[in-house]
């Protein structure tokens, strides 16, 4: 039941026949938990405690540090060296005093992971590190959590809702954990300060028509953002049938068939000694491209499937990308519709 000043609070939400009176209540049932209050954590917090929800939980070891105010905008000078978690419920108290909010200063682990998930109806993963992102995927998997995940690199980011009504999880796009060194974070490759707020507001929006629902969910779709030339893409894939997912420990790997890597060396050595069977496809932008390129044809990855008639299906292509993900992704989102022999440059043009 909500309270008068509840009904005054949201009445613009309210309002809104998609979501009505019924949509404010389920949102204030809600029991959501936030994984990561750092450059994602802060603007899927600040809008769902506006907009409402009953109760959620913050899970974040880290301080605040000097290098998170530029993005990280829920925080102030102030609030260096004070934990995110407990500094963000004390400030999300203030701006919704009807939400019931439960910091959790701490790491989110193998040993804590399904006690702390198991307590919460939706799951929001705004995690940096690959540890983290599979353990949450695979928890939820688990204990049938619906996971709402966004991630953001330099002026990219993607957005995607996973385990939702059995649907597609985490795995299903990619399958396997990199290793530690493989992929660098924003603290080494850099971020534009807006990026999380786009992105963070788009999961947001997920989460509130998942609790309502209302719209359609972006189950199975990963929508991808690039903030230089505003481009938007919304990609489909397919639930995977990776079994067997391992939640003992932090580095999981899991058997698959969807890529197969080829490194550096071997490249090479296939550039070199077969050039005539080779199809080197770089699915950087343009603007990464003309930076630094090791060769080959440059076909974006969000024009990929467009161009896919540039593709031989007589040669070898191997995607390339700046770390190894896109080109990965590069495989998942075409193996339906391309039949060739398809590889992935592991680590990218940066090895």
């Amino acid at each position: 039941m909500l309270h008068r000043d509840e009904l005054k609070r949201y009445n613009r939400q309210i309002i809104l026949p998609e979501l009505g009176l019924a949509g404010q209540e389920k949102l204030k049932a809600a029991k959501v938990l936030m994984i990561g209050a750092g450059g994602l954590g802060c603007p899927v917090l600040q809008y769902l405690v506006a907009a409402g929800v009953g109760n959620i939980g913050i899970v974040d070891d880290d301080v605040v540090d000097d290098s998170n105010l530029h993005r990280q905008i829920l925080y102030s000078t102030a609030d260096v060296g004070k934990k995110k978690a407990i500094v963000a419920a004390e400030k999300l108290k203030v701006l919704n005093q009807h939400v019931e909010l439960t910091a959790y200063p701490e790491r989110l682990t193998p040993v804590n992971a399904a006690n702390l998930i198991h307590q919460y109806n939706l799951i929001i993963d705004g995690s940096d590190n690959f540890n983290t992102r599979y353990l949450v995927n695979d928890t939820c998997v688990d204990l049938n959590k619906t996971l709402v995940f966004g991630s953001i690199f330099k002026f990219e980011g993607h957005v995607s809702v996973f385990n939702y009504n059995e649907g597609p999880d985490y795995r299903s796009i990619f399958p396997d954990q990199p290793g530690n060194d493989e992929v660098p974070n924003c603290a080494e490759i850099g971020v534009i300060g807006v990026l999380p707020g786009i992105i963070g507001t788009y999961m947001a929006n997920e989460a509130i028509k998942i609790i309502c629902g209302i719209g359609e969910i972006l189950s199975g779709k990963l929508l991808t953002m690039n903030a230089l030339d505003n481009s938007v893409h919304i990609f489909q894939f397919k639930k995977s049938n990776v079994k067997n997912r391992q939640v003992e420990t932090p580095i999981i790997k899991a058997n698959h068939d969807a890529y197969h890597e080829i490194g550096m060396d071997e490249l090479v050595t296939l550039l070199t000694q077969t050039p005539d069977e080779v199809c080197l496809v770089d699915v950087r932008e343009p603007y990464e491209y003309e930076d630094f390129n090791i060769g080959g044809v440059n076909i974006p990855l969000y024009d990929l499937i467009d161009n896919i008639d540039r593709l031989p299906v007589d040669k070898k292509i191997v995607f390339c990308c700046q770390t190894g993900q896109r080109s990965k992704l590069a495989i998942t989102l075409l193996k339906d519709d391309f039949k060739g022999n398809m590889l992935s440059l592991k680590n990218g043009v940066m090895s």
